[in-house]
């Protein structure tokens, strides 16, 4: 069962995330905040598995809340729920910590996905929103989608085949599962592909999947 915080100041759209959420029975909703200064406290009195955070939200924004909940509560993994407007924010919230980020108006499954995703230790970017992020994070052009291709040319082909299923969303657990490797050998992939590419953390190298064309938007 993943356990999951809620956060966004607008009632509606809580209302309506939790009812997509709850048509998963492996999902339950332990507890809602309104505000990110909430959603911190709430975090630490019920330890979830995923908190599920609106950028914008009153006395303390989604991205303070990030950054203070990956440290006190690091257990907690941290997804992101954005709007087509909020996509200039997700280099400070990939600063803080934010491991997913996810869509308010998108498809519900991907929301779904996405949780699912970061409970198990994994980076998800909506597909609808991954090209903007690369925008935000990488520049613009085709310069700079060259240069990311010429970054992962320099894997090995097992290493680019670990960077697709990261970019696609999936644990290490899953990956190993999809290429039937034991779990520690995926975790050394992904310790050499950080250090090749000059990655600080696994969402890094999902955005740079995803901006080299390995993961289809």
């Amino acid at each position: 069962m993943i356990r999951l915080l809620l956060a966004d100041d607008e009632a509606m759209i809580r209302a309506g995330v939790r009812s997509i959420l709850g048509v998963d029975p492996d999902i339950e909703v332990v507890a809602e905040a309104a505000d990110g200064r909430a959603a911190v406290d709430l975090v630490l009195a019920h330890r979830p598995d995923v908190a599920l955070l609106d950028i914008r939200m009153p006395v303390m924004d989604g991205l303070a809340a990030c950054a203070e909940i990956t440290r006190a509560a690091p257990a907690t993994a941290v997804a992101m729920l954005t709007t087509f407007g909020d996509d200039a924010y997700v280099s400070r919230a990939l600063d803080g910590g934010a491991q997913g980020f996810l869509l308010k108006s998108g498809d519900p499954r991907e929301l779904i996905a996405g949780v699912h995703a970061v409970a198990a230790g994994g980076a998800y970017l909506a597909p609808k929103v991954a090209a903007r992020v690369i925008s935000r994070l990488r520049g613009t052009g085709l310069g700079r989608a060259a240069a990311a291709r010429a970054k992962v040319d320099a894997l090995t082909p097992r290493e680019r085949e670990v960077l697709t299923l990261l970019g696609a969303g999936m644990s290490n657990a899953q990956i190993a599962k999809r290429l039937d490797l034991v779990e520690g050998t995926v975790k050394g992939h992904l310790s050499a592909i950080l250090s090749r590419l000059g990655l600080d953390n696994r969402v890094q190298a999902a955005v740079l999947a995803h901006e080299a064309g390995l993961v289809g938007s």
